[in-house]
């Protein structure tokens, strides 16, 4: 390849070089026919040979904790670890009492679940800012399914004075296991998927998915802790509409309203709202945020305690927590086939938080987050848990934020909160008893701030992209609606069809050239774009298979003005008219050439000798071959002329051709006009002046087997009617697909493929200078 690079002004450039098809590329790239790809023997060799720096790779892949700890600076991380880790361990207490009343569990399985998934995620997982433990969305998740399984009423006992009482212990029991069952389940189903390597999954959650998704969540949460807020009961109800139900029976309540308890829901919300606020404001300044909730928490249980307020006002109070830990449980198996459709749905919802903020602060920090290691970390917090009494875990957004803002460098600030909450459970976790649920549920509403402030997203997608805006409010609006699990069911399918319209609905635009320049724009959308006479280039935005191949073809159609059905029918019925023309011509040219012999034959009998008579014949028969023969050749050279460049420029050649046809025979130019005028639709089509298509298929990133079913349709009814088809902007691993599914053949070599589009310009340029179609575009390119 000759190529010049010339000087020029700072921001141009200048290009000269041959024009490149792809057989041309091939030569001058030296395109390689080896492959790097081992073979799959090769493949498995690899897999199974053992090797002690092999051997240590896969354990530190496994164990990252091996990995950084024993290059864990004390300098550098200690004292923020330390700073953070209390922080948000005195976080870990009043969220995990808070949320453990959103999964219907007692307040110490909160205290459990802060504690054991905590301790797995620091030896297995890989980032460094986020907490592990109770978070609000799988708490409401896991309260959905046990209230579903184990409802009152399965446990109502008769009492001595007649009444129905609930036994609460029984209850609380069957709840656990049920919530340790999904527990285990979930983590097992999202340690298969880490080990499969299959963390991409969560790419198919679109961030307006998930924070649609939350944001629905949230709604479900703040309707389950008004019943607290206001001191009612209202029934239980589950399914479809159950947020709507449960929203109209508090209502219906609300006159049953015990002030006591909402006095004190007010009064802790009020403090909670205001010093949350401050902590916001001055975060710059203050060393540690204010430990709001714990203040809370310790104020209000001391003065419900010592003002007697559960026996005076009545008022419902967290209960026994007991001290100590318990020895680990086997799981109810019996209940997995109960749980499995929760469990997955708790895996997917679960590892997509998790995954999100980790990989937000690994983008803050410069460091990465294995998407596989953090499935099998979060599964393995999950399961082991689950054998502890543990629920369901993810990471939460306002403990990570505290643990990042205050210092925390690595992991074992998360180990730090551990020691803070084991000691909770250990010595002072029943100085809680006393505490009002009401103030727990004060907790639960202000850290659903976060959350209710992604309704801006609304005003924000309506500008930016109406799409994810419609995702967004059809994931909210089913959460809603229909529940938890088949709002997540809905969303994740609702997005997956807006994927498919957004590939059957793509734009398809006809290029023009700027001038001066090898750049070939959107007609419609550059105003300096214009077409090339006689030239038609098509571009669709998205890559062309089975679902638009039929779209791509009909809109080649509508956007070249070229309709290939009507003409290949014209085609059909023209090559049929003349086709009987030249039948009728040979007939009456025979009939002719027989009453010239019989005349020639009574000639000779009376007049010319049999020397004469014989020259006679052979002028006449040679005569008359000349004229059948001219007939033939004008037949042919019309059908040409209608279809070789009916769509494109006159061919001199062949106008020469035809005159000297039409000087043999006086018949030639009589029969061409006849069928031109004769033909409507030919004339329709020779008005056209199209004769070469190029198809920009740079967009496509793979080809199917109907893609190259129709490309190869393409290229042939088009060539029917002497049509170019040329591909232009073709990938490397697009051609090697086209090659594997036989698309080359003698029809279309690999000489219609041309690197740029410019280059199939430029070829299909030179290729038409022996006509009187010139158009100024120079080889060499200014931009």
């Amino acid at each position: 390849m000759d190529m010049e690079d010339k000087g020029g002004s700072a921001g141009e450039y200048f290009v000269q070089r041959k024009v490149l098809d792809e057989l041309s590329l091939d030569e001058v790239a030296q395109k390689g026919t080896w492959s790097t790809k081992p073979t799959l023997g090769e493949q498995m060799k690899e897999v199974m040979r053992c090797s002690a720096p092999r051997l240590k790779h896969t354990v530190l892949s496994w164990v990252p904790v091996l990995s950084w700890l024993p290059h864990y600076s004390f300098r550098e991380n200690a004292l923020g670890d330390v700073i953070s880790g209390c922080s948000v361990g005195i976080m870990h207490l009043p969220q995990g009492m808070a949320y453990a009343l959103l999964a219907s569990l007692r307040p110490v399985f909160g205290l459990y679940t802060s504690l054991y998934p905590v301790l797995i995620y620091f030896i297995f997982g890989t980032s460094r800012h986020i907490s592990i433990g109770t978070f609000a969305v799988i708490s409401i998740m896991i309260g959905s399914v046990t209230e579903r399984l184990a409802p009152d009423g399965n446990f109502v006992a008769n009492s001595t004075n007649g009444t129905d009482n609930v036994d609460i212990d029984a209850r609380d029991t069957q709840r656990v296991q049920i919530a340790c069952a999904l527990t285990i389940l979930a983590g097992i189903f999202q340690i298969l998927l880490g080990v499969v390597r299959f963390g991409f999954v969560v790419t198919y959650l679109s961030e307006p998915l998930v924070r649609g998704y939350t944001t629905g969540s949230a709604c479900h949460v703040c309707v389950s802790q008004l019943k607290y807020l206001f001191g009612v009961k209202p029934d239980r109800f589950s399914g479809p509409l159950s947020l709507i139900y449960t929203l109209v029976d508090i209502c219906r309540l609300l006159p049953e309203t015990k002030v006591p308890e909402l006095v004190v829901s007010l009064v802790a919300l009020a403090v909670l709202i205001v010093v949350k606020e401050v902590n916001a404001c001055y975060r710059q300044k203050l060393p540690l945020p204010i430990p709001i909730e714990l203040i809370v928490i310790i104020a209000a249980t001391i003065i419900t305690h010592f003002c007697g307020l559960p026996d005076k006002y009545s008022i419902d109070v967290v209960g026994e927590i007991p001290s100590g830990l318990k020895a680990p449980r086997a799981p109810d198996v019996t209940l997995f086939s109960e749980v499995i459709g929760d469990a997955f749905a708790v895996a997917i919802v679960g590892y997509a938080i998790n995954i999100s903020l980790g990989k937000t602060f690994a983008l803050k920090h410069g460091y990465k987050v294995d998407s596989n290691q953090e499935l099998v970390a979060l599964g393995l917090s999950n399961t082991v848990g689950g054998f502890f009494q543990c629920y369901s875990v993810t990471s939460s957004l306002s403990r990570s934020l505290v643990q990042e803002s205050t210092g925390g460098k690595t992991q074992v600030a998360g180990l730090i909160s551990s020691v803070i909450v084991l000691i909770t459970i250990l010595k002072i976790g029943s100085l809680f008893e006393d505490l009002p649920k009401a103030v727990l549920s004060t907790i639960v509403f202000v850290n659903l701030k976060g959350m209710f402030k992604q309704f801006m997203d609304v005003p924000m997608l309506w500008k930016t992209n109406k799409v994810d805006l419609l995702v967004w409010l059809v994931t909210f609006m089913s959460t809603i609606l229909l529940n938890l699990d088949l709002g997540l069911a809905v969303s994740i399918g609702f997005s997956m069809l807006t994927v498919i319209f957004r590939t059957q609905l793509p734009r398809y635009s006809i290029l023009g050239r700027v001038s001066d320049t090898d750049l070939y724009l959107d007609t419609e959308t550059y105003k300096e774009a214009k077409e090339i006479p006689g030239l038609k280039i098509f571009r669709s935005s998205t890559t062309i298979y089975y679902t638009n191949a039929e779209m791509y073809l009909e809109a080649l159609q509508e956007k070249s003005g070229i309709d290939i059905g009507k003409l290949l029918m014209a085609k059909k019925k023209h090559d049929a008219k003349l086709k009987r023309k030249q039948e009728k011509a040979k007939k009456k040219a025979k009939k002719e050439a027989k009453s010239q012999i019989k005349t020639v034959s009574q000639l000779s009998n009376g007049t010319f000798t049999s020397r004469e008579s014989e020259m006679n014949k052979d002028e006449v028969y040679e005569g008359q071959r000349g004229h059948s023969l001219g007939n033939g050749v004008a037949l042919n050279l019309k059908q040409t002329s209608t279809y070789g460049l009916s769509q494109g420029q006159v061919n001199l050649a062949f106008q020469n051709d035809m005159s000297d046809s039409d000087s043999e025979t006086g018949c030639v130019k009589t029969i061409t006009t006849v069928s031109l005028q004769g033909d409507e639709e030919m004339e329709k089509v020779h008005t056209l002046r199209t004769h070469s298509i190029i198809l920009d298929i740079s967009t496509t990133g793979f080809v199917d087997t109907v893609t190259v079913k129709t490309l190869k349709n393409i290229f042939r009814d088009f060539g029917e009617i002497d049509i170019d088809i040329y591909l232009a902007g073709c990938q490397a691993c697009i051609i090697e697909q086209l090659e594997t599914a036989g698309f080359f053949s003698e029809s279309i070599p690999k000489s219609r493929l041309f690197v740029t589009v410019h280059d199939a310009v430029l070829h299909i340029l030179q290729r038409l200078e022996q006509t009187d179609f010139i158009l100024n575009v120079p080889c060499t390119t200014k931009m």
